[in-house]
């Protein structure tokens, strides 16, 4: 009876929990389907009513107004190239790392999960001039930005997962004449696969929504990306086009959210498998 109870309580308080989540996401697209005149701050959290709704309008102003498809595949290239970058330099490391056993590799090791809890503000100035001066401030070349802040993660996810691979099939694939990138590339990489995806569909959600890193790095006036274009629908005098600004959040939100859904079961895989140590 006890156990029932327990049980009860706690999806109750999961329930809560997910519809609390969840609600913010509702009222975007409930306030996207009104009329502009429709949303203010007495009216924001109601639904939309025979004589508020506006239908398709909004997105349609939201892709039309200020070249969101434009910025869309930005935001795409950014996030594909960074997430690939991420993904193949982060997993050869992590290799590197734990079958060459040294102080320099543990030193490696050891800078990059230092590297995941340096607050961002405090080399964000230092970052924008460094990437002006070496050329990092455009959308295809900011990869490598982001393949320095991501690697903390990557490489951590990456090393546990490594350590539970049996050195003895590296061995074969070396007797049978492979060498180390042959054997990196024909037995490991297929076998990262469980942590691959998780880290990909992880970093692909930090750096779809990330907003501040490429404001400070890329050229505003040249490349806007999907988060840098929202603020746009400010108009001048503190006037918000809020119907398409809404609008324009549920389509920046969409893609994002049906990665992470197709993904979810290689997320919890890949981080019980990298925490498995053989």
């Amino acid at each position: 009876m006890k156990k029932k109870i327990t049980d009860g309580l706690l999806i109750a308080l999961m329930l809560v929990l997910a519809i609390s989540f969840l609600y913010p996401i509702f009222l975007i697209l409930f306030n996207s389907l009104k009329e502009e005149t429709s949303i203010s701050t007495n009216t924001v959290f109601s639904l939309p009513t025979s004589e508020t709704f506006a239908g398709l309008e909004n997105y349609w102003n939201a892709v039309t107004s200020k070249g969101f498809f434009v910025s869309f595949g930005y935001s795409l290239l950014i996030t594909v190239t960074s997430v690939a970058a991420i993904c193949l330099f982060c997993s050869m490391c992590a290799w590197f790392i734990t079958r060459v056993q040294s102080k320099w590799t543990s030193a490696i090791y050891y800078l990059c999960v230092f590297s995941m809890v340096v607050p961002f503000q405090m080399v964000m100035y230092t970052l924008s001039k460094t990437a002006d001066t070496l050329k990092l401030n455009t959308p295809w070349n900011i990869w490598v930005i982001y393949l320095g802040f991501g690697a903390g993660l990557a490489v951590f996810m990456f090393t546990g997962f490594m350590k539970s691979i049996p050195l003895e099939v590296e061995e074969a694939a070396m007797i049978d004449g492979c060498n180390p990138i042959q054997t990196f590339f024909r037995i490991v990489f297929p076998m990262l696969r469980p942590t691959m995806v998780s880290v990909a569909i992880l970093e692909a959600m930090w750096v779809w929504n990330d907003y501040l890193l490429p404001t400070l790095v890329l050229d505003i006036k040249k490349y806007r990306t999907v988060p840098m274009l929202i603020q746009y629908f400010k108009g001048s005098f503190g006037k918000v086009e809020m119907g398409p600004m809404m609008a324009a959040i549920m389509l920046t939100i969409i893609p994002i959210v049906i990665v992470y859904i197709a993904g979810q079961k290689h997320i919890i895989k890949g981080v019980a498998a990298g925490a498995v140590k053989g």
